[in-house]
This record gives structure tokens, C-alpha cells and sequence, in this order.
């Protein structure tokens, strides 16, 4: 069995790629990453020697690449590959157009040109859309996004993504592509790339620098350790009914500040004492910065008994001490070391 990731060495996709080839003997991947500046092989130092997987450096918008990638009788497509931080949105908005919307459109008529047999489709082939919570817009203080909620996106980032995912789902009503999209909550863990929340807060503590915190650091975001994240991607991959969306949350709401604080006490009472709240600064709020985010994961609970197993608490230590175990990880993230990578390991193959 053969898996296209697309996206792979980012965050969620390397972290996705290291969970499937430590529970599967059988499936092969093929990582397809442009590697922009958050796409890392770093993240994949441990296994780019593994015989079930292949990079393949590469822009998921790239017709001729993309086609050739699924003559390899692709069985499976995981579309991790997206423009993904909000700030940048705001300020290079048709980057995100390209690559989240004509992107997937790219892969789904490659999925499509290559599964189709008659009428319909060969057996055994699926297209997963990994998406976000933010395409549903803002929740007040009460209730919860649920498959069923409008979509309502505020930034140009999540309307792009929702614009994929229609498209997604109109493969599945025009052409019965077999298909499904995931939404997730914030997640955090292990290879983030430090321009996000907790990693930028780690790092900013140990180097004595200021953390910015937009508004009044009182918006509440629902919070998924990555592991679990991945764990709900392989089940609804295998076994999520046709055309469906599931909603994948952590049922770990903590507002901004809190997360902020929480990294400061850690590090206050672990690395280094100096480190205290004196170090917060309130900053001018983001442009249509969305209140709240919950989600309601009753549906792939029920349907395919998936669950957050780490509680928030848990999970954010485990995050904590990943970052200050792998110091040079973050330095070389932070330097723009990592970016050479690609060439020392690859240049020659």
C-alpha cells in the first residue's frame, strides 16, 4: 500500500509520517514538500533512512510533478501541504490562495485521473483533507462547532482553506471521489515550527526576550496534542465513511495567557528562576482575530471510537521538555540553519 503526504516535513506531517511507519510494517510513503521556511527534514532525521519511505522535493501546484508522483499507484493521499499561519495571510494573501486552493485542486484531478475505472472508482483509494477549526469563523462563549456549523472563515488563511475544502467535497458530490476532510483544533507538540504560540514562547523564554501577547491574551483556543491528532487522521483514513467530515478536538480549552503563563512557571521552576511574567507584553491585537474556537468531537468518538488521550496539562509538559531537550533543533529552526539541509542530505542522491 502507497501513501502520498503532501506537507510532510512540516510540523503535523512529520509528526503524522513518524506515527504511521512505527504502527505499520505495510505501507510505503512518499513525502511530497516544497519546503518552504516551515517545511523541516529535520523533523525526519530518524527515519529518512527507512526503506518504506521517500521524499520527493516538490510544489503540490506543480502539474507534471504531481502526476508523475501518482503513476506510482498511489493508494492513499494525506493533503497536510497548506499555507498555514494566519499573520502571514494577512499581509501575502494570494499565497495563500495558490497553494491551499489551486494546491488541492492539483492533487484531486491527479487522484482522480489515476483512481478512476469506468464509472467509477478502483477500490481501496482514498483522498483525506486535513483542515482547520478556523474555517467555522468564531464561537461566542458558549456551544461548540460541530460538522454542521457554517462555515464562516475571518482571515484569509482559514477562507482558504474552506474554499478547499468545498472543493473537496464537490469531487465527492460530482464525481463520488472517494473522499474525507478532517478539522482540527489548535495542535502543539514536538517540531512546530517556532513562529506559533508555545514553541515562540519557549524559545522567547530561554532567551530572556520579550512575549508578545495579541489583545488581552483572552482568546480561548481548544488545544490537541499532535500524537492524537495523527491517531484520528489513521482511523478516519481506514475506516471514516466516504464523504464525510470529521471534527477533531482536544477538549483542552485554555485561553492565550494561560498557555503563556503555564510555559513561564515551567521554566520559572525548572530552567531558570529569572524567568518571570515581566517578560509579557501585550501587543496591538491581529486583524479579524477570532475570539474562541471549540469543537465538538462527538462524531468520530462515536463512529470510529477515537479520543483525546493527553490532557492538556500533560501534554503541554511533554511539549516543554521536547523543546528544552532538543535545543538545537530550535536553534537551527531559528537561524535558518535548517534550511540547508535538503542540500548536505540530498543534493547527491
Amino acid at each position: 500500500m502507497k501513501l502520498l503526504v503532501t506537507g510532510g516535513a512540516g510540523f503535523i506531517g512529520s509528526n503524522f509520517i513518524r506515527y504511521i511507519l512505527s504502527k505499520y510494517n505495510d505501507i510505503k510513503i512518499i513525502n511530497l514538500d516544497k519546503l518552504t521556511y516551515a517545511g523541516n527534514l529535520e523533523n525526519l532525521k530518524d527515519i529518512e533512512d527507512n526503506p518504506n519511505y521517500t521524499f520527493i522535493k516538490g510544489d503540490i501546484c506543480d502539474k507534471e510533478l504531481v502526476e508523475e508522483v501518482f503513476s506510482e499507484d498511489i493508494d492513499y493521499v494525506v493533503n497536510f501541504a497548506a499555507e498555514s499561519h494566519v499573520d502571514r495571510s494577512i499581509v501575502e494573501p494570494e499565497i495563500f490562495a495558490k497553494t491551499n486552493i489551486l494546491g488541492t485542486v492539483t492533487l484531486l484531478n491527479a487522484a482522480r485521473n489515476a483512481w478512476t475505472l469506468g464509472d467509477g472508482f478502483k477500490e481501496g483509494k482514498k483522498f483525506l483533507q486535513v483542515s482547520t477549526d478556523e474555517v467555522y469563523g468564531s464561537l461566542g462563549k458558549e456551544g461548540y462547532f460541530t460538522e454542521k456549523t457554517p462555515l464562516d472563515p475571518h482571515s484569509p488563511y482559514s477562507s482558504s482553506k474552506a474554499a478547499a475544502d468545498l472543493i473537496v467535497k464537490a469531487y465527492f458530490d460530482t464525481y463520488k471521489m472517494p473522499v474525507n476532510i478532517t478539522r482540527c483544533s489548535n495542535n502543539y507538540g514536538p517540531y512546530q515550527f517556532p513562529e506559533k504560540l508555545i514553541p515562540l514562547m519557549i524559545n522567547n523564554c530561554l532567551n530572556k526576550k520579550p512575549l508578545p501577547v495579541y489583545g488581552d491574551g483572552m482568546n480561548i483556543r481548544d488545544w490537541l496534542y499532535v500524537e492524537d491528532h495523527c491517531k484520528a487522521i489513521d482511523l478516519v483514513l481506514h475506516n471514516g465513511k466516504i464523504g464525510e467530515v470529521y471534527n477533531i478536538g482536544g477538549h483542552n480549552e485554555r485561553t492565550n495567557i494561560h498557555i503563556v503563563k503555564t510555559i513561564i512557571s515551567y521554566i520559572h521552576d525548572n530552567v531558570d528562576s529569572s524567568v518571570d511574567e515581566s517578560l509579557i507584553r501585550f501587543v496591538e491585537d491581529r486583524k479579524g482575530h477570532d475570539r474562541r474556537y471549540g469543537i465538538d468531537p462527538t462524531k468520530i468518538k462515536e463512529e470510529l471510537g477515537w479520543y483525546p488521550e493527553t490532557k492538556f496539562e500533560d501534554g503541554i509538559i511533554k511539549t516543554i521538555k521536547w523543546y528544552l531537550e532538543n535545543r538545537e533543533w530550535m536553534e537551527n529552526v531559528t537561524s535558518g540553519e535548517y534550511q540547508k539541509y535538503y542540500e548536505r542530505m540530498y543534493s547527491n542522491r
